[in-house]
């Protein structure tokens, strides 16, 4: 029952050749920024990320996207990162884009066992009808677009409705960074970094999971726990100074009242 391991470099040893990995987090709020550093190290190749986005230069899945280890990306968000925007334009990179919630969902329907499932975000657009680039040649023409996706109609609220359908993923492998846990796998995720993390974990075949502070099992309280450690394999418990190191995409802030004031 005890999964801790002792660094990331042989938490990560995991990871393989032309896996999904899917990372969890939503920017840089979240992420599993040890673990990632460390898949960046090993240097796996050919690797399907799967994220609510690529981050930002030299942070996270970025490090992965600038050592060219991502041949694609199954993302909501692609801003805040020019690299990323310089490799899908130049065609080094796949990008398949989702609706932020259909992302979520197929994840979650990935660690529930649904294959598919129906929804109506997307329909009428390019992301049911399909077209939307995926990979781009050298010359700058579309190499490879999304396929339009079956549509069927449904009784909603007693009208008729469009529903396209989606599929859910299962990822190879999960990298996740929790506030709390325990050596079982128990973990407890803070406000933010509660929203892609469970997901992730759940549809994954194997969850590694960075963890801020681990107590020992028995302290958590079972109705506190946001996911059970049945879903997790590995517990990586993070130093003082790598738990603290968390980043933020653009800091904005208002004038101090005095000085709006002169």
């Amino acid at each position: 029952m005890d999964k801790s391991v002792d660094n990331a470099a042989d938490a990560v040893a995991v990871v393989e050749e032309s896996m999904t990995v899917a990372t969890g987090g939503f920017g840089v709020c979240g992420i599993p920024s040890i673990l990632l550093a460390a898949l960046a190290d090993q240097g796996t190749p050919d690797l399907t990320v799967v994220s609510n986005n690529c981050g930002i230069e030299g942070v996270g899945n970025s490090l992965l996207l600038e050592n060219r280890q991502i041949r694609r990306l199954i993302a909501s968000y692609v801003g805040e990162n020019k690299e990323l925007e310089r490799q899908y334009l130049a065609g080094e990179i796949e990008i398949e884009l989702n609706p932020q919630g259909t992302l979520a969902e197929r994840l979650r329907a990935g660690g529930a066992g649904i294959a598919a499932f129906f929804t109506q975000s997307g329909v009428g657009t390019v992301v049911a009808d399909g077209g939307l680039p995926i990979r781009y040649g050298p010359d700058g023409t579309v190499a490879l677009s999304s396929e339009a996706k079956r549509v069927e109609q449904f009784q909603w609220r007693g009208q008729p409705r469009d529903f396209v359908l989606e599929h859910a993923i299962y990822p190879d492998v999960a990298l996740i960074r929790a506030w709390k846990g325990d050596r079982h796998g128990n973990l407890l995720f803070r406000k933010a970094a509660r929203n892609f993390n469970p997901l992730c974990a759940m549809a994954a075949a194997v969850t590694i999971a960075e963890v801020e502070e681990v107590v020992e099992p028995g302290v958590l309280d079972p109705d506190q726990i946001h996911l059970p450690g049945v879903y997790v394999n590995a517990v990586l418990p993070l130093s003082r100074e790598d738990a603290s190191d968390k980043g933020i995409e653009r800091r904005t802030v208002r004038p101090r009242m005095r000085e709006a004031a002169v």
